[in-house]
C-alpha cells in the first residue's frame, strides 16, 4: 500500500495532467486522494510546492530515459535511440509526459534547459555523420520527436508508427 504522501503526489499528477495546474484546487486533490487539505500543506507547503515535487520526479525519470542516449558513442545509434524513445516509454508514465505538455502552454514551463544534453548529443551525432547544419538538424529532430510524443499521448503509439518508420529511413538508421 502506498503512503499518503505518495498518494497525494499520484493524485495531483493525474489531475494536473488531465485538467491543468490552474484547473485543479488543493481541495480537489485532497478529496480525490482521501486526505485532508492540511496534509497537502504539511508535506508540500502549497500547490506550487506540490507541482515542484512532481516536476522533480519527472526530471529524474527523463534523466534516466535520456542517459542511454547521452552515453551512446555510435552516432547512428544516438539517432535511432532518440527516434524510438517515445515508443519505448511505459504507458503507466504517460501522466508525467501529459503534464509536461500542459505546463508548456499553461505556465510556460518548458524544461528546455533540462533537454540541453539531448540537444548537444544530437548535434554531436549529426556532426559525426557529416550533416551540413548539425545544430539545426538536432533542433528539427527534437521538435519532431516532441510532436510524435504528443501524438502517442493523444492517439496511441499506432498513430505514430508510420512517422517513426519514415524518420528511421530518412536518417538511414533502421
Amino acid at each position: 500500500m502506498i503512503d499518503r504522501k505518495e498518494k497525494i503526489l499520484q493524485t495531483a499528477l493525474r489531475l494536473f495532467a488531465n485538467h491543468g495546474y490552474n484547473g485543479v484546487s488543493t481541495n480537489k486533490i485532497a478529496s480525490e486522494a482521501e486526505v485532508s487539505e492540511g496534509l497537502i500543506f504539511r508535506h508540500y507547503k502549497n500547490k506550487q510546492g506540490l507541482l515542484d515535487a512532481i516536476l522533480q520526479q519527472a526530471f529524474e525519470k527523463a534523466a534516466i530515459l535520456y542517459a542511454d542516449i547521452i552515453t551512446e558513442q555510435d552516432p547512428k545509434q544516438v539517432l535511432w535511440k532518440s527516434i524510438t524513445l517515445p515508443f519505448r516509454g511505459d504507458p503507466k508514465e504517460y501522466d508525467f509526459w501529459r503534464l509536461q505538455f500542459k505546463l508548456k502552454w499553461e505556465l510556460e514551463i518548458s524544461g528546455k534547459e533540462k533537454m540541453q544534453p539531448m540537444t548537444d548529443k544530437l548535434t554531436w551525432a549529426f556532426t559525426q555523420l557529416g550533416y551540413q547544419e548539425p545544430e539545426k538538424e538536432a533542433q528539427i529532430l527534437q521538435h519532431i520527436i516532441e510532436s510524435v510524443s504528443g501524438g502517442i499521448l493523444k492517439d496511441g503509439m499506432a498513430s505514430q508508427e508510420a512517422l517513426k518508420d519514415f524518420l528511421l529511413e530518412k536518417y538511414r538508421v533502421n
